[in-house]
């Protein structure tokens, strides 16, 4: 399933299911100002039991399947499924879809959680966003030529950010 990506979308999901999340990733250079476009939703979820039945449940009514796996691989998308693994990327009937328990760089959820800032990113729809410096942060660790490329554009966003005093 190839969906047109429509973030917002799927973040009224996982809020209407009551997960627990961090936005990561491109969505959150975004907020803080990157210019960069992405195509894909990342987020650190919370890995409690109760957090994973959330998200599980945010999945299945998202239609989500596993990106890249062929069709006819058994996968039952349920917390135990979720619980067994850490990082897991989905195509949903929202696009793309990355759920991490422990991104690169970061302790996860609470580590992320401590630092993020609520945004608004549309009417009625309040997320929180990882802090610029764990973005900046995560980047790093991940070390992928398109990170260090972004690491760049995010240090410049901070500094002009400071130098403005946002």
């Amino acid at each position: 399933m190839i969906a047109e990506f429509d973030p917002l979308r799927a973040l009224r999901v996982l809020l209407e299911h009551g997960v627990r999340f961090v936005v990561i990733g491109g969505i959150a250079g975004r907020a803080w100002g990157s210019p960069t476009i992405t195509n894909d939703l990342d987020l650190c979820y919370e890995r409690s039991i109760q957090n994973r039945e959330a998200l599980a449940r945010a999945l299945v009514s998202l239609g989500a399947t596993l990106r890249g796996a062929p069709e006819e691989l058994p996968f039952i998308l349920d917390a135990r499924t979720i619980g067994l693994g850490d990082s897991f990327t989905f195509e949903t009937s929202a696009g793309p879809l990355d759920c991490l328990g422990i991104p690169s760089g970061t302790a996860g959820y609470k580590d992320l959680a401590s630092r993020a800032t609520e945004v608004e990113l549309a009417v009625d729809l309040r997320v929180l966003i990882a802090s610029l410096d764990d973005v900046i942060r995560m980047k790093r660790a991940a070390d992928r030529a398109k990170d260090r490329i972004e690491v760049e554009i995010l240090e410049a966003v901070k500094r002009r950010r400071e130098d403005t005093g946002l």
